[in-house]
Order: C-alpha cells, then sequence, then structure tokens
C-alpha cells in the first residue's frame, strides 16, 4: 500500500509554520466549517466539533491521506472568545481578559481517510495577563495587530508581553497545533518522524 500524504485542513499561516517543524511534506486544505459555537455548548465541545468537522470537511477531496483539523476556543469567566477581527473587538477582549486567567482549548483530530480511524485530542493552557494599561493595550495592537487571533494576542511575538504566566503541555497548542499531539496521533499511524 502506498504512503499516505499529509494535509492541514486549515489556512491558518500560524499552523502551517508549526506543522513544518516537523520536516514532514504537506499541504492546505480549506475547510470551510462555520466556527459558530452551539447553543449551551463548552468551550472544550466546540473546539472537538469544529476539530473533527474540519478534518472531515476536507476528507471528500482527499479520500486518501492522513487529514490534519485543529481549532481553538478561549474561555473567560465562562464565555467563549472567538477572533476579534477589528482593532475594537480587541480592544475590549484585552481589557476584558486583563490581570485574569484565560484558557485555550485546543482540539487536534487526525483523520486517517483511507481507513476512517479518527483521533481526537485537547491541549488545554491557562493564561494569565498582567493588569494592562490601555496606552499598553493599544500600542500592542497597533504594533501587532493580532485580529485573527483568539484572545487578541500571539504568544509566540509580541503578545507574550502582556502576559503575567502561561500554564500547559504544550506552548505550541497555544499557538494553534498541537504538535506533541500531533506527533503521536502520527506514529499511531505509523508515520516515522525520523
Amino acid at each position: 500500500m502506498s504512503p499516505q500524504f499529509l494535509v492541514l485542513a486549515s489556512t491558518s499561516p500560524y499552523r502551517s509554520e508549526l506543522l513544518k517543524r516537523l520536516h514532514i511534506p504537506f499541504v492546505t486544505a480549506s475547510p470551510d466549517v462555520d466556527e459558530t459555537p452551539l447553543p449551551e455548548e463548552s468551550a472544550r465541545a466546540t473546539s472537538v466539533r469544529l476539530s473533527r468537522e474540519k478534518a472531515a470537511a476536507v476528507s471528500a477531496l482527499h479520500p486518501d491521506a492522513l487529514i490534519i483539523g485543529s481549532d481553538q476556543v478561549a474561555l473567560l469567566e465562562g464565555k467563549q472568545i472567538g477572533k476579534p477581527l477589528t482593532h475594537e473587538n480587541a480592544v475590549r477582549q484585552l481589557r476584558s481578559m486583563r490581570g485574569k486567567t484565560t484558557s485555550f482549548y485546543t482540539a487536534l483530530t487526525l483523520l486517517n481517510a483511507r481507513s476512517g480511524h479518527m483521533q481526537t485530542e485537547v491541549a488545554e493552557n491557562q493564561v494569565t495577563l498582567r493588569d494592562l494599561e490601555d496606552e499598553e493595550i493599544e500600542a500592542y495592537l497597533k504594533k501587532e495587530q493580532p485580529y485573527n487571533c483568539a484572545g487578541s494576542a500571539k504568544s509566540e511575538g509580541l503578545g507574550i508581553a502582556l502576559m503575567s504566566s502561561m500554564r500547559g503541555d504544550d506552548p505550541n497548542a497555544l499557538i494553534g497545533l498541537p504538535l506533541i499531539l500531533l506527533t503521536q496521533m502520527l506514529r499511531n499511524e505509523g508515520v516515522r518522524l525520523f
């Protein structure tokens, strides 16, 4: 049987950059999935559902591939926080998060489209922001413009300066792709990294 190729069901440049670190050839595909949370759905459940839906959405186009789906949902004081998309929304998000701890749930699904076998896990990170001044928030947003990042801050960039602490099993998960979990899932499918 021929080896399977890898498809990242995401157009996120952050996830692509992370996946490149594993030195495995891959292609990307847009999953075209509605990311709206369902009523009464927990942040963890939303991330799991969306990671699975993203992988499944791409499988029809790549029926012989290993497909990676991932989704991240942030939770602050019981409310899901999505991508801000605008400067004004990002200001509101960061103001609401200052001095508080936000949980980030990053779900990862690896779907073997050939066999139908699906693995899904969730990496959780807790991020506490400093008690930021409004001027710091404005200056940060103007410099980094993280409008397509849940929680309005890039931990891999200048956003790290907004934080007072970060806890979790995999710092890559906070950027958008839990590589520790992914490497185990790939091994489960017989993929050798070296």
